[in-house]
């Protein structure tokens, strides 16, 4: 059997539960406006202690507000303020189930509980991505070492070619001057074979052919090397142009990543947000319950103890009647007329 506070919390619960399925019936999006004036009328009704007066107040109060809710509220709103009412209703609901059944609060917990295990999930959002955004830190600045080490190394190629091309440039200058040496040389030499012997002369013809063998070894070797310095310029040439492709792509492929975790954290903020407004709701409907728990208490508190009161002076009173003899009228006339039989009868 249900105790007295047990009975009392479910009356509190039954009117929390009435007044939330009111507001449902207000704020319902195609309601009219004639049944939710009869609703705010029967609440209004139920009432103790209002006059017809008060009736017509809270008819013309309900009527304002609706008039200001037409004005002010979306059916985004509507929805959600229709949502956290189901579900302060849902808990309402079971709580009064648990108290009449098993006398508990065991549904209240449990839908703390729930509410606790989402602010868990948020921060568990929360760290998530603020790991997240460590991580796109430590990408951008890879990403710009990646760059630094890319251009150092374009850099050193456009120095190891520009060193390439003064070396063909000394090879160039050092075959001229062996050319005119070589030529220099076989003109003195014919020279000198006239005058000293015309026998030697053949010998000499032959050490020209000899040079000019030589100088012809040498830029035949000149073109081979020229040909091997133009296509490692080649070579290095597809090599950079390769590294600067890839350097795009992969700056196109972060900035896509980082473009995803930017939307991802963009999405987790939005939920953040509005499981933060339920939490403050669920919040102010505990005050707001709490606070009418109070108030009951208290004026069943202040009835006891009027009734206590009364009791006590009913008891005073009968006390002083008793203490000086005066009696109920009733038992007084009884007793005067049994008096006066007894007197007729002695004479």
């Amino acid at each position: 059997m249900m105790s007295v506070d047990v009975l009392r919390a479910c009356a509190v619960l039954q009117d929390c539960a009435d007044q939330l399925a009111v507001l449902g019936n207000i704020i319902h999006p195609g309601a009219d406006t004639q049944q939710r004036t009869e609703l705010h009328l029967k609440t209004a009704r139920l009432m103790a202690g209002s006059s017809l007066s008060d009736f017509t107040g809270e008819l013309h109060q309900s009527q304002k507000h609706l008039s200001i809710q037409e004005r002010l509220f979306t059916p985004d709103n509507l929805a959600k303020v229709q949502k956290d009412r189901q579900f302060v209703s849902d808990v309402i609901n079971g709580l009064m189930v648990d108290l009449q059944e098993k006398n508990s609060f065991q549904s209240l917990f449990s839908a703390v509980e729930e509410q606790r295990k989402k602010k868990a999930q948020l921060l568990d959002i929360i760290n998530r991505e603020e790991e997240g955004r460590l991580r796109i830190k430590a990408l951008q600045k890879e990403l710009l070492d990646i760059h630094k080490q890319k251009t150092d190394e374009c850099v050193r190629l456009e120095e190891l070619v520009a060193y390439l091309r003064d070396q063909v440039q000394d090879i160039r200058v050092r075959s001229n001057r062996q050319g005119k040496f070589v030529n220099s040389c076989a003109e003195q030499l014919v020279c000198q074979g006239l005058k000293v012997n015309s026998q030697k002369e053949k010998e000499l013809e032959d050490e020209v052919g000899i040079l000019q063998e030589s100088t012809e070894e040498e830029k035949n070797v000149h073109m081979e090397l020229e040909t091997f310095l133009k296509r490692q310029h080649a070579n290095l040439q597809e090599k950079l142009q390769f590294w600067i492709q890839r350097y795009e792509k992969d700056m196109e492929k972060k900035e896509q990543e980082i473009t995803g975790l930017q939307n991802k954290r963009n999405v987790s903020q939005a939920r953040i947000q509005e499981l933060s407004k339920k939490c403050r709701d669920m919040q102010e409907v505990i005050i707001e319950d709490r606070t009418e728990k109070e108030r009951l208490r208290a004026q069943l508190e202040k009835e006891q103890r009027e009734r206590d009161a009364a009791t006590k002076i009913q008891a005073w009173w009968r006390g002083t009647l008793v203490r000086k003899g005066l009696g109920s009228p009733k038992k007084d006339k009884s007793k005067s007329k049994g008096g006066k039989k007894g007197k007729k009868k002695k004479k």
